[in-house]
């Protein structure tokens, strides 16, 4: 999420539980912790519980392990789709960079937190440490943006991510996007939850197909294309 590789989550639990406002600046950087658990999933640990909760007490499951792990058929649907030269925003571990990489596409990694992007290092991928609202290399010139694992909630005010990324974009370029299965727009501060651990509230959007569209739209963005594998939401996103 804070570049934080993300959150394509299914829900943990059925029922919210009430609390009080959130307040921010309580608890772990969410990065540092982040950064803690993608070192666990590595180690073999992946029986923890890895949550993000909402605002309104709602938790959701967080696939950390998938998002540290190798590509799946979900990720080829979308890494076929992903002509160079490629962007991978808030590209975490670096698993769908790594793969790009070994096939011969052109691809950078963008990732705030130096410590995760483990995979596409490993792998020889070039990696930009930034943040996607600060100095991005070869503006202009991206064939395709993508924002896996929910990346598009970076920030927590959508348009402005898009419209970012539109003036990152080349003139017939696209960008490709996964979406949170079912969700409406749902934006506010969240926080991540562990064993004994709770981040900071930063904040997030959870964003679905239903919404897409007009938030699309505001951002001088279309929808070309979407579609679903595996139990994840995905879209392809044009100019206007």
């Amino acid at each position: 999420m804070p570049s934080l590789a993300q959150t394509s989550s299914r829900p943990a639990r059925s029922e919210p539980r009430p609390e009080a406002p959130p307040a921010a600046g309580a608890g772990t950087d969410p990065s540092a912790l982040l950064t803690g658990w993608f070192s666990e999933v590595a180690a073999g640990d992946d029986l923890h519980p890895r949550l993000l909760r909402l605002s309104d007490g709602r938790l959701l499951t967080l696939p950390v392990a998938r998002w540290a792990g190798p590509v799946d058929v979900a990720d080829e649907s979308l890494l076929v789709r992903a002509l160079g030269p490629v962007l991978d925003v808030g590209c975490g571990p670096g698993r769908l960079t790594a793969a790009l990489h070994r096939r011969g596409v052109e691809v950078l990694g963008l990732e705030l937190v130096e410590d995760i992007p483990v995979l596409a290092r490993a792998a020889g991928a070039p990696v930009h440490y930034g943040d996607v609202h600060g100095p991005v290399p070869r503006p202009l010139q991206w064939q395709t943006i993508v924002l896996a694992d929910g990346n598009i909630g970076i920030g927590g005010d959508v348009p402005r991510l898009l419209g970012r990324l539109r003036d990152l974009l080349a003139p017939d370029g696209s960008l490709l996007c996964e979406l949170h299965p079912g969700a409406p727009a749902a934006g506010g501060l969240v926080r991540l939850e562990g064993l004994g651990a709770a981040s900071a509230w930063f904040p997030w959007t959870l964003l679905g197909k239903k919404a897409l569209p007009a938030v699309a739209s505001a951002a001088g963005l279309t929808v070309s294309e979407t579609w679903s594998m595996r139990g994840r939401d995905f879209a392809s996103l044009r100019r206007l």
